[in-house]
């Protein structure tokens, strides 16, 4: 660990959010203490002080607090996949697992955390994504916007948030958290990395398939059956352009980029902005759009059981 820095503060109000030249937020930390410190980064604001319920259930939904650690989300309702009111969220845990991460870092990371670091493989926006779920998002003139989650994440490594911009909550509607949901993910080796993570939920607005892992940023959309879901997947290898083979890493982890909003560009429904199929070292193009084919079918068949 390379952590050398000028500064640490740790942030008791919104006020201590304002950042200050060359400082960056500080989540849980896992990601930041793994990699040298990005160029320019002098100081970090810890967020953990600020005292965020980790999670809460009200008439809107489930509100996860962007500093609610993997643990504690997995000790909310329905984490454990116990059926009951929240029975969507029985997909919570076996998101968290895609991760493959110790129970140590599982104390540390944070659903924010992995949320703006827009990693492929980061399943914590496949799960929220499947989820409807908004993110509330604490701007620096202190007001406050909310974005769709599956609108989050731009393309590999970049979100839609700027600089001193904190991801404050996500928020899953009320009426999401009782329909059923399903959750499918593949690796090149069984502790491996994510390369293709299929979610899904069944409701009365339809049922909703969701890519990540194989694919730069969230893909998702309603899908009335198998040879509907054929023809999407199979449009994904027309989107334009295709995922680098090399990821764009945030230059600031916590403080990622924002980009744009893509232009129309008569790219199918579903994948503006999307690109094609992601490649890296844990899996090629070819691979992945297999597996996510078989996935995605896998997760259609598992939401029309009604049982």
């Amino acid at each position: 660990m390379d952590l050398d820095v000028d500064t640490v503060r740790v942030a008791r109000s919104r006020a201590d959010c304002v950042l200050r030249p060359g400082e960056t937020f500080l989540g849980g930390g896992t990601y930041l203490y793994s990699e040298p410190v990005p160029p320019g980064v002098t100081g970090l604001v810890d967020l953990t002080g600020l005292g965020w319920e980790p999670w809460s259930v009200d008439g809107a939904g489930l509100r996860v607090a962007g500093t609610c650690t993997l643990e504690e989300l997995l000790a909310g309702p329905g984490g454990l996949g116990v059926p009951g009111p929240y029975r969507a969220l029985g997909i919570v845990a076996p998101c968290v697992a895609a991760l493959t991460l110790s129970a140590k870092v599982a104390r540390t990371a944070t659903v924010g955390g992995n949320l703006a670091l827009g990693l492929p493989a980061g399943s914590m926006a496949g799960l929220f994504a499947a989820l409807a779920a908004r993110a509330v998002v604490w701007t620096p003139d202190g007001g406050a916007r909310e974005v769709p989650v599956a609108d989050l994440v731009t393309g590999a490594g970049v979100v839609a948030l700027s600089r001193g911009e904190v991801l404050r909550e996500v928020l899953v509607p009320a009426a999401v958290l009782r329909q059923r949901t399903a959750v499918r993910r593949a690796s090149l080796t069984p502790t491996g990395r994510t390369a293709a993570m299929v979610t899904g939920r069944s409701g009365a607005d339809g049922t909703w398939i969701t890519l990540t892992g194989s694919v730069g940023r969230p893909l998702g959309r309603a899908v009335r059956d198998h040879a509907a879901l054929d023809r999407w997947i199979d449009a994904i290898d027309l989107a334009v352009p295709t995922v680098p083979t090399v990821p764009t890493v945030p230059t600031v982890p916590t403080v990622p980029t924002a980009l744009p909003a893509p232009a129309a560009s008569g790219v199918p429904d579903g994948l503006a902005g999307g690109g094609g199929w992601y490649e890296d070292t844990h899996g090629s193009r070819a691979w992945r759009a297999a597996m996510t084919r078989r996935l995605a079918h896998e997760v259609l068949d598992d939401l029309g059981d009604p049982t």
